[in-house]
């Protein structure tokens, strides 16, 4: 049984005709959304965030509560005073020294 090989040619042109009837759909689709729900015609992309910027967010969420437990474990275990501040070294809490006036 032989089998004959594949026309490019005849592949290119069904590719060609499933992307038009897709995009024809897709606009359809599109269409009645927006006619459906008015105002609703916002890309789809661009209401939602990107991973980046999720991922941004729950790190910054993380080093706050990283900060918070640090800074009252400090505070619960020494009598100086700690503000939470990001630094050059990683530390998520510094020691604060308090100025002292001098005695004339």
């Amino acid at each position: 049984m032989a089998t004959n090989p594949p026309v490019p040619g005849f592949q290119n042109k069904t590719r060609v005709a499933i992307l038009a009837e897709l995009d024809k759909e897709k606009r359809r689709l599109l269409q009645s959304q927006s006619m459906n729900s008015p105002g609703a015609n916002i890309p789809l992309a661009s209401s939602r965030p990107s991973l980046k910027e999720v991922r941004d967010s729950a790190e910054q969420q993380h080093i706050a509560a990283q900060q918070k437990a640090a800074l009252q474990h400090a505070h619960g275990h020494s009598s100086g005073f700690f503000i939470t501040q990001d630094s050059s070294f990683g530390n998520l809490i510094l020691p604060v020294l308090p100025r002292l006036e001098p005695e004339l």
